[in-house]
């Protein structure tokens, strides 16, 4: 009996030492989307993330919360059906996300900055999460000292999370950080940021864009050699993160569900760094010149060849004049298998919506996110 205790112990353990975050981002404007693209709550599988982050509410310049979709967030009950997922699954933890892109940075800055407005931010944003039933909250500023934000950010930032982490108690706190290494080191206290928050979401994703001029992948797992850009690559991301002071267990390493393309200059010039002339054409679903989800490429992808890159460790898709930077099965499976071997808290995907969540393509639903998982556990 005393052996088979301890047996049962040893598999306890093992079991809690390879457990891993697999965070989720729901984009509450998905609903939106036309045809097979729309996205609402009810696609999710409540037990297939650790968490889910709902992105995004903004801020107001007097430190108030911004609803910034509130047909989305009330009237059709965005929140309250998130929320109810975990009437299905009672591990699932659901967080409030602030901020993304579009919010830029001076609001933040302004509000943070202030000590008046900072406390009232923290006050109203601990008061929505507990109001609605979200299980944390994540900060996702895109990003301090940048983007009309001021170099007092980086002292500012470590003091709003600070007492953010107080007044949540036992409430989980995350937040997103940049995945450029000029950006890391210029935006954040590393060490005091780690030390205060729960989970950092690593967006190691969008180094490369049709602003470059150049077919490039938007998030190599390694630098190509034909890139002079200073570490680009998932690998240099996540290691600068470690190497400025942030413990490797509360590192998310970004993976995107997404790809983004380039037209192409001249169609017979496919290779990386060949020229460009600007974005690809909008998918159906996301509509975005530049950008395709996986589910828009899986379900209209015949006459699309596949190249898999075996330096950056990532595959492209062309055809004619159209070159895709991409992920895939082998692709987000190897990413996953990387912050696993680096002991990393787990992954940050973003996000459910361009993921084939119907499961049109042949492969079940969610393939992306399931092989991500498959790995990690």
């Amino acid at each position: 009996m005393r052996g088979f205790l301890c047996f049962s112990a040893l598999l306890a353990f093992v079991a809690q030492a390879y457990s891993a975050n697999v965070v989720c981002y729901f984009n509450s404007w998905t609903v939106y989307r036309p045809g097979n693209g729309k996205f609402v709550p009810q696609n999710i599988d409540p037990n297939l993330c650790s968490h889910i982050l709902y992105a995004f509410v903004g801020l107001n310049s007097d430190g108030s919360v911004h609803i910034l979709d509130s047909w989305e967030a009330i009237d059709l009950n965005g929140i309250s059906d998130l929320i109810n997922l975990k009437q299905q699954n009672k591990d699932l933890k659901i967080l409030l996300s602030m901020g993304g892109w579009n919010e830029g940075s001076s609001i933040y800055s302004a509000v943070v900055g202030n000590p008046t407005l900072r406390a009232n931010m923290v006050r109203n944003v601990v008061a929505f999460v507990r109001q609605y039933g979200f299980d944390g909250f994540d900060l996702s500023w895109e990003f301090p000292n940048a983007r009309g934000g001021a170099q007092a950010d980086v002292q500012n930032l470590p003091s709003l999370l600070v007492e953010l982490k107080a007044s949540l108690g036992d409430l989980t706190l995350s937040v997103a950080g940049s995945g450029w290494l000029s950006q890391i080191d210029t935006s954040y206290d590393v060490p005091v940021v780690a030390n205060t928050v729960d989970m950092i979401n690593v967006m190691s994703y969008d180094f490369h864009g049709s602003y470059d001029g150049y077919v490039a992948h938007s998030s190599p797992l390694y630098q190509s050699s034909k890139d002079r850009s200073n570490g680009l690559s998932v690998n240099a991301t996540i290691h600068h993160w470690i190497a400025r002071g942030a413990p490797a267990s509360k590192l998310n390493m970004g993976i995107v569900t997404y790809g983004r393309g380039f037209t192409l200059t001249d169609p017979a010039q496919t290779d990386l760094h060949a020229h460009s002339n600007g974005p690809s054409a909008a998918g159906p679903y996301t509509q975005e010149a530049g950008m395709m989800g996986y589910n828009e490429i899986c379900e209209f992808d015949s006459n699309w060849q596949r190249v898999f890159d075996e330096e950056t460790r990532v595959p492209h898709i062309i055809n004619g004049d159209q070159w895709i930077g991409v992920e895939d099965a082998e692709s987000v499976g190897e990413k996953a298998q990387f912050a696993k071997e680096l002991g990393l808290g787990g992954v940050a995907v973003y996000s459910y919506d361009t993921d084939d969540f119907n499961g049109i393509c042949g492969g079940g639903k969610y393939p992306l996110i399931n092989k991500i998982k498959s790995v990690l556990q």
